[in-house]
This record gives C-alpha cells, structure tokens and sequence, in this order.
C-alpha cells in the first residue's frame, strides 16, 4: 500500500477531511479534499461537519481552523511550522492607536497568532482585505501586521486613514524588482502577476495585484497564455494544473516558505494515525480572536 493509499484508508476510517493550502509541497496538496488559500480554507473549515481536520499549513492556520471548529479535532501535522509575520505587531502599538484615536478599528491579517487576533477587532484576509476595510464604519483603521497587504488596502480605500505597523512576509518581501524585470526582458508578452505582500516596487509592476487565490483565477480566465509570477512557489501546481497549455515564470530566487514545505506526507500520515498536534486555544483570548474571524466571515459576504 503507497502512502497516500494509507492516508485515504484511515481519512475514510476516521471520517477526516484535509485542508490544504497553496504554499504547501505538491504531493500534500494532491492529497487534500480542499485546497486554497487563508480566506477560502476558513470558510470551509466553518462549514465541515466531519470529527477531525487535518490542516495542512502553518500554526496560525490551525488555530484558526480550531477556533471556527471548536467541537472538532483540529490536526496539524508539523506544530513548528510558523510564520515569522504572524508575530510582527507589540500588543503596546495597538493600545497607543486606541488611545489616540476613539473612531477606530483594528484590521488583522488572517496571518496572524490567536493572540494578536484578540487584540483586534477584524480579521481580513488578501482576498477580503479592501472590502471589509470599505464597509466598516470607522475612518481609522490600524492595519496589523503586514505593511505591504496594509499599504495596498491603503491605496484602494483612500477615504480612510490606514496606518500601517512594521509587519510583513519575509517570503514575498524578498521578491526582487530586477528579477521580475529580468524575467520580462526575456518574456515580453507576459503579464506579471503579484501578491500584495510583495515591496512597492514590485507590486508597482504589476499587470494583476491580488491574493493567491485571484492570481490563480486571473491566469487561469486569461487568454495571455504566458505570466511572471510575483508570489511564493507552491501556486505553480494548481496554476499548471488548471492551465496546462499555459506558462509560468518564477523569480530566479525562488520565494518559498520553508515553513509550509515541513508539511509532508509522511507527517500526515502520522498525524491521521495517532491523532497527535492538536491545535488549541484557551481562554479569553479563544473567545476573543473568534469573533473577529465571525466578522471577518460575515462582512466578507
């Protein structure tokens, strides 16, 4: 029996499902019911009603996954798989913004910990960011904790005053200009897609600036047939697989996060087996931080 013949035996056995997100290892996104990025995987996690989810992703993702979950056992197969912006906020910058402003809001990234969420009042992600940010009723927003998805919500709700902390994603921050620039000397007729997670300079190159998800989905509705692609590596299999006649140019310095790549299958398997690195989070904060993924999931409809 092959590994992944295992893993569908005992994820029948077990009534599991496994969600998987776009960053993570090829094989372990062929072998997830659901594959997506933060927002989608959230939306679908609220709505299962299978006993046990293993979510293939980093620590914020699960803990997310257990506080729209809470009745299920929430599974992570790697509990060191982090993600450095998910930390990049001081609890002492949010109250100082409090203080100074009454009219408002705290805008969270979805990539970030249970417990800067519980600071906040919504949780947003790349593909929901600048909606929930128009239809909120506050004129301040302070924007936790990415400074580039921040400054790109910034620019698209330019009647609202955004202030930005120092966060970001060491992964897309290290999208280099000259690389994109090289790559269109060499493919003049592509269009360059990025994540909003990347530098200004490179997202001010941009033919298409959007989430993971809306890169997948403008490549795939495009009749261009040929991208540079300004985001972390895992897209090119769902963007190879829905387009195989299409390609897909990426960065020399390939941006990979090296935290969703623990995620393997030997470490799903094991999890699936022995019900092990279950996400929690306990107390004030739980009840806290679930109320902005509420808001987020209800302003996003």
């Amino acid at each position: 029996m092959t590994i992944q013949e295992e893993i569908r035996k005992l994820k029948e056995d077990k009534q599991a499902v496994i969600l998987a997100h776009y960053y993570v290892r090829p094989e372990v996104q062929e072998i997830a019911d659901y594959i997506g990025d933060s927002f989608y995987l959230s939306k679908v996690a609220e709505k299962l009603e299978n006993p046990v989810i293993v979510y293939c992703g980093v620590s914020f993702m699960g803990e997310s996954g257990y506080l729209l979950c809470p009745d299920k056992k929430v599974l992570m197969p790697d509990m060191t798989a982090d993600c450095p912006m998910a930390h990049m906020v001081l609890k002492e910058e949010v109250e100082a913004a409090r203080k100074k402003f009454d009219d408002l809001a705290v805008v969270c990234y979805i990539n970030s910990t249970a417990e800067i969420k519980s600071w906040c009042d919504v949780s947003v992600t790349s593909a929901n960011a600048v909606k929930i940010v128009k239809n909120l009723p506050n004129k301040n927003i302070l924007f936790v904790p990415d400074k580039n998805l921040g400054r790109y919500v910034a620019a698209q709700v330019p009647e609202k005053n955004v202030m930005l902390v120092k966060g970001y994603c060491p992964i897309h921050e290290n999208v280099q200009a000259e690389e994109i620039k090289a790559l269109k000397e060499a493919h003049p007729a592509a269009e360059i897609l990025v994540h909003p997670e990347c530098c200004e300079e490179v997202t001010g190159m941009a033919d298409y600036l959007g989430s993971t998800s809306g890169i997948i989905d403008y490549a795939t509705a495009s009749e261009k047939t040929e991208f540079i692609i300004g985001t972390e590596i895992g897209v090119r299999y769902e963007l190879e697989k829905r387009n195989p006649d299409k390609k897909f140019y990426f960065p020399a310095t390939e941006p990979v996060c090296q935290d969703m790549k623990l995620i393997t299958l030997e470490k799903v398997l094991h999890v699936l087996k022995n019900e092990e690195n279950q996400a929690f989070v306990t107390g004030e904060n739980a009840v806290a931080a679930r109320k902005t993924l509420d808001r987020m999931l209800e302003l996003a409809k």
